[in-house]
């Protein structure tokens, strides 16, 4: 499907449709992506973020309307990466009824986050309320500046 039909020509969209148009068999293309990261680019174009800088911290803002707080995992990897992943599951089908339209998303989500030098990964509180995940990650005080060292002159 090519985006630019209705108005997107944003580069993040032409690489994720780039990503999306890979053959089914891996040895006609050796450099294509492989299928796991094809469906985490998916995941994470797929799950908007709002992020906020306070002068105490960073603030990261996801909706996630009907999920639990058990569907939602908050990680950090590499010393300075969020992750925020989870997964939204189908709801059962009862008997006798049958989906006349399925819009809301369901599937895996994710969006990693790489977080500033001064973000203190040890202060990290995440809550759920309403279908809104905030993730707060507070920032390390600044470092004191450093007083020049005096050395006294001896007259020999």
């Amino acid at each position: 499907m090519d985006f630019r039909i209705r108005g997107f020509d944003a580069p993040l969209i032409h690489t994720l449709q780039h990503m999306m148009d890979f053959p089914d068999d891996a040895e006609k293309a050796p450099n294509a992506p492989s299928r796991t990261y094809v469906r985490d680019a998916k995941a994470m174009a797929a799950t908007p973020a709002d992020v906020k800088e306070y002068p105490k911290s960073y603030v990261f803002i996801v909706d996630m309307p009907g999920l639990k707080s058990g569907d939602i995992k908050v990680q950090v990897e590499d010393d300075n990466v969020l992750l925020i992943s989870g997964e939204r599951k189908r709801e059962e089908e009862k008997e006798g009824a049958q989906y006349v339209r399925m819009e809301r998303r369901v599937g895996k989500f994710m969006r990693k986050f790489v977080l500033p030098e001064n973000a203190n990964t040890n202060a990290i509180s995440a809550v759920c309320q309403d279908g809104v995940l905030t993730v707060t990650v507070e920032k390390l005080p600044p470092p004191e500046p450093k007083k020049p060292k005096t050395i006294e002159v001896k007259i020999a």
